[in-house]
């Protein structure tokens, strides 16, 4: 029996869900349908030009989880393109978060505070006492 998919953790929602040609009208193509977590990958690498690996932390998926996913959506933004058809983005496996509210504790989703002077991650560094709690080595 497969593994279940994890629920891929998604910060923003699209703005805008349907996209297309101008004045293309009815077209005999069906639209591409990206998914919302395809969506976030988009966003997370090429708007906030994080790496994958800095992408899937983010999402809490495997590195390679991540760039299977951005390949996908690579994909279907280049069909949309070259082939003049519509893009919808909706569905998939995700649960939305809240990233105003996330703070140092989560190491996973802090980046100036992901490691700290002596190497260390964060949750060693709360253990051991750290002193200094904002020299990192990103």
């Amino acid at each position: 029996m497969p593994r279940p998919h994890k629920k891929r953790r998604v910060g923003a929602m699209p703005g805008c869900g349907r996209f297309g040609p101008k004045g293309s009208g009815k077209t005999a193509q069906p639209p591409v349908v990206m998914t919302v977590d395809e969506f976030e990958t988009i966003r997370l690498i090429d708007l906030e030009a994080m790496t994958q690996e800095e992408c899937a932390n983010q999402m809490h998926v495997a590195r390679t989880t991540a760039q299977a996913i951005y390949g996908s959506a690579r994909t279907k933004l280049a069909q949309c393109l070259v082939h003049q058809r519509e893009l919808m983005i909706e569905g998939g496996n995700y649960v939305l978060y809240d990233d105003s509210k996330v703070g140092c504790k989560d190491e996973q989703l802090c980046k100036r505070h992901r490691r700290h002077h002596h190497g260390q991650n964060q949750s060693d560094c709360e253990q051991n006492d750290c002193d200094d709690k904002t020299n990192s080595k990103d």
